[in-house]
Formats: C-alpha cells, structure tokens, sequence
C-alpha cells in the first residue's frame, strides 16, 4: 500500500493518547498488535534527573507499554532490554526500537552502547564533553532481540547484528535500524551511520544493508551512502514495501526537502537503493491539531513509525516535546499518536 499525500490523510491527535511517564523521558515509540490482540508500544525512556540529550546514550532502556486502542493512552508493563553490565556491547543504554511481527516471532531492532566507566548520579553534571558521552556514542551498534510472544523471552545477543566498517562512511558508528520485513523472512535494513574524521565523527549519513533471513548475517550493500548527503540531510527513516518498490518518510533536518525544518520527508525507491523524493514530500509537519481544535507546533517530532493494520497505514506515531526550541529546552518528552484518513 502506497502513500500519496500523507500530512493531508492526517487527522487531529488526542491529546490523551500516546506513552508518557512521570519522571522519565518517553522516546521512540514503535507499536505492534501483540496476541492477545491489544496494542503494545515499545519506546525508551530514560531518568529526568539526567538531561534529556545527551542522557539517552547512557541511561535509556527499551521498555513495554499497552493499550486496547492505537490512540491509547499506553500503560506501562515492563522494562524490556534493561541495562546488563558494562562488558556487553549493548550493556549500558539501549534505544532506538523498532518492533515488527514476522509469523510467530516478534523481532525488536534497536541501538545499544556501552562504556567501561561508573554511572553517571543525579548529583553529578553530565553533558557533552564527559568521557562517558565520548565513549557511548562512538560504541552504537544495532542489535535484535527475537521473542515468540509480545511478552518475551527476549533473545539478546552478544554481537551487534551491524558493526562499523573502517574506512567507510559508517566507521563511527551504526544506529537508528529501520528495517523492512519481507514474506519470505528477508530483511532490507535502512540505517543512520557517521564516519571517523580524525578523532571524532563526521555528520550523518543514510546507509543501507540486506540479510537473506532475519537471523541474518547482514551486511552493508554499499560503500556510500544510499541517500547522499549533499541532497538528503535526514534522520530517523521509516520504510515499507508498497504497490511499486518502497517508501520512506523521515526527518527533515534543514527543511531543504520538505519545505519545514524538522518537518517529515516522503521518499519512494524502486529496489531500495535507489531513491527520490515524492512528488509531494511534505510527510508531516510539527504544527499538530489536537482533538480538541487547538493547534500547537511542538519542539519534535521525530522517529516516525506507522501502524499499518489490513495493509494500510492507520496512525503515525512521532516521539515530541514541549520545547520551543527542540529537546534542548524540553520539559517534557512523551510518544504522540495521530490517526491516518483512508485514502
């Protein structure tokens, strides 16, 4: 199923709906319909006593919301992918998930990282420069976790099923998996990569990699980027399968694409590789009507996911925040949810 204009199938949010927490900064949500037929949104969260950026790297965990509707709200279940010690790759701060239902198996693509110095405490500052940020940013890694039920076991693994390739421009590091599932189990994996330069990390840039089977291996089927950085400054992709190849909506960072800064992009590829903008690439703006008429622009709106339920898409879900300028003067961080029109 394809989309044609997005941002104008989009209808108004509730303001009810969505995953908060109290005392945590809620990210990433990424929602699937579990076996018990309710609707189970997998988002990170982590501590407000740490800043909200860059506190992510070192303090997020994947946890499990539920709701009986799409809209929600979500209630908090479980944390899924706790921290479990500094000498795993992932043992320090996972993020980042993406949840997909395949068969039987619920598989959960995310980001961790690790680094070999003591946890940061509420009464200690914590910013850019500290050691621990350095390191944990440098060791982003995707992983997968693979559960028969909605409700685990989770399956974690020792290795990252995506490490950084030296001399490429995903040396740095690899994170933000968009993954795209086919009917026979194959896997087109869209990524966020940076590249050393020097001693320290390049900007962003959108690579791409293939696995014959979920289990994997996978690897990286180019050795530049998919989507060039001089035309496509973006981040936080989404894709899926439609009627004549794929589709992709993500982060606009410039506003160069969709005509907002932090607005969405809409992007369609016939094989995957190959991509161009649509003829309408405004996905999504951050200027949000809310179900009781008033209108807001809010600091985010960032990681993209759609619920797709009967093979179209029925609801966006955005993480976002309160600030006037982005996260950095944020107060509050939660997962949004705003229902699709048919089309």
């Amino acid at each position: 199923m394809g989309i044609i204009h997005l941002s104008e199938q989009l209808l108004p949010a509730p303001r009810t709906g969505g995953f908060r927490m109290e005392g945590y900064w809620v990210w990433c949500g990424s929602v699937v319909r579990g076996e018990d037929g309710r609707f189970h949104m997998f988002a990170s969260r982590w501590p407000k006593w740490i800043p909200m950026h860059p506190g992510w790297l070192v303090a997020s965990e994947i946890v499990r919301a539920v709701s009986d509707t799409p809209e929600g709200p979500y209630e908090f279940q479980e944390v899924v992918l706790p921290a479990r010690g500094a000498e795993y790759w992932d043992g320090r701060s996972t993020h980042n998930p993406h949840i997909v239902r395949w068969g039987d198996r619920y598989l959960l693509y995310y980001m961790g990282s690790t680094h070999p110095f003591p946890e940061p405490h509420p009464e200690e500052p914590f910013g850019l420069e500290d050691p621990r940020c350095i390191v944990a940013r440098s060791n982003k890694r995707i992983g997968l976790a693979v559960s028969h039920s909605v409700f685990g076991p989770w399956e974690r693994r020792d290795q990252p099923i995506l490490p950084t390739r030296p001399g490429h421009f995903d040396s740095f590091l690899t994170s933000n998996p968009a993954p795209c599932l086919h009917e026979d189990g194959s896997v087109l994996l869209i990524y966020k990569a940076r590249q050393y330069e020097g001693n320290t990390h390049g900007q962003m840039t959108i690579g791409i990699a293939a696995a014959e089977h979920f289990h994997g291996p996978y690897k990286a089927i180019s050795d530049r980027p998919v989507l060039p950085p001089s035309q496509f400054h973006i981040e936080d992709p989404f894709i899926w399968k439609s009627d004549n190849g794929y589709e992709l909506i993500a982060k606009d960072m410039e506003g160069t694409l969709c005509g907002e800064k932090y607005g969405g992009i809409h992007a369609l590829s016939k094989d995957g590789t190959d991509w161009k903008l649509a003829d309408y690439p405004h996905a999504y703006s951050r200027r949000i009507v809310w179900d009781d008429g008033t209108v807001q622009t809010m600091g985010n709106l960032e990681r993209p996911f759609l619920l797709f339920q009967d093979g179209r898409p029925t609801h966006l879900f955005a993480a976002t925040s309160d600030g006037s300028e982005g996260f950095t003067t944020a107060s509050h961080t939660w997962n949004m949810v705003i229902p699709i029109q048919e089309a």
